[in-house]
């Protein structure tokens, strides 16, 4: 690998060395997400020094997950729990449709709630401390949090789009279309290029996105490590 590839081809690699290395653990070898924020991870490139540091980053119970846009040699000791293609989209233009919510900033204090609503909906890899990774909104219903959106990785120029999620007994009210296109347009008044990762099964969703504007960049491959 280079440093000359796209930084969406290395996501995870180009957020922990640019934005967000206040969140990172690691040296220039191999850094990883604290992993109360998330379980993403990366080497600089595939030398055995740099396998090595970031075998040293698994933790002995738990995951450490890839996502890169060609494959990568395995660290020392590690095995496979997962592996699977998932579509990075880019958004090319915002189509703004559906009528807006009322929505609240998340902060810290909601951090519980947020966990128990991404728990029990999965829209993706989600920790206790997930909500430091950038700005999070939320829908409440009698003081309950019962649909989200916020910001994922950050490599510079760029920003993901993660965690939009509505509790089951909220869904059909355009919770997470409108909340979406909140956080976009916040990340647009930035200079940044909105993006997000989707499992190429999840038509519904896939379908939400191409309607306010992502469009398929790359398939990536998301591996998700544990210690042999």
């Amino acid at each position: 690998m280079t440093t000359a590839i796209h930084p969406l081809d290395r996501p995870v690699w180009h957020s922990l060395t640019s934005r967000q290395a206040h969140l990172a653990l690691g040296d220039a070898r191999a850094l990883r997400f604290v992993p109360e924020v998330n379980l993403f991870g990366a080497a600089a490139e595939d030398t055995p020094e740099n396998l090595a540091a970031l075998a040293a980053l698994l933790p002995a119970d738990g995951t450490l997950g890839l996502v890169e846009a060609s494959d990568v040699a395995l660290p020392p000791g590690a095995v496979v729990r997962s592996r699977a293609i998932i579509n990075q989209m880019v958004l090319t233009s915002l189509t703004k449709a559906g009528a807006p919510v009322e929505f609240v900033p998340l902060s810290d204090a909601d951090a519980p709630e947020m966990l128990a609503l991404a728990t029990l909906t999965a829209p993706g890899p989600f920790f206790s401390q997930t909500n430091r990774l950038g700005d999070f909104i939320g829908v409440k219903q009698d003081g309950k949090l019962v649909a989200m959106a916020g910001e994922r990785m950050k490599p510079i120029g760029f920003t993901e789009v993660s965690a939009v999620c509505t509790h089951p007994d909220h869904r059909g009210h355009g919770y997470a279309r409108a909340l979406m296109q909140v956080v976009i347009e916040r990340i647009l008044a930035r200079g940044d290029a909105a993006f997000l990762h989707v499992y190429p099964d999840n038509t519904g969703a896939i379908g939400l996105y191409e309607a306010l504007g992502f469009r398929l960049r790359h398939a990536m491959t998301y591996t998700v490590l544990e210690r042999g």
